[in-house]
């Protein structure tokens, strides 16, 4: 197991965890998730409505906190590969503006120009 930014782990493949955070964050962002979860909370209520026996309601009310851990655990781990993509092309904008300001454009430049379509604007 690795410390390290999950952005950072295995080069540039994905691990079979980083599949598997991406399949969950898509489906957890899809209207058959909302549902369940509308199912969820259903269920919860008729529970406490219903007055069900202790084991059926401690059951709905860890199926609660479990989707809820399982969710802070995906919302953690999008945060933070958004957070190295933001940080990776913030370097490469730092890097350009370093090529730019010594008067000698090089590969970074040239690919933020590209990147921003500076050529179309003039």
């Amino acid at each position: 197991m690795s410390l390290e930014h999950p952005a950072k782990r295995g080069g540039e493949g994905q691990d079979p965890f980083a599949r598997l955070a991406e399949r969950a964050s898509n489906f957890t962002s899809s209207p058959l998730f909302f549902f369940l979860c509308l199912l969820l909370i259903a269920g919860v209520v008729t529970v406490h409505v219903l007055k069900v026996p202790l084991s059926w309601a401690l059951l709905v009310g860890e199926s609660m906190a479990a989707v809820t851990l399982l969710l802070l655990a995906l919302l953690k781990n999008s945060e933070r590969r958004a957070e190295h993509a933001i940080q990776r092309k913030l370097d490469a904008i730092a890097a350009a503006l370093l090529e730019m300001e010594r008067g000698e454009p090089g590969p970074a430049a040239r690919d933020l120009r590209k990147a921003i379509g500076i050529e179309d604007e003039t």
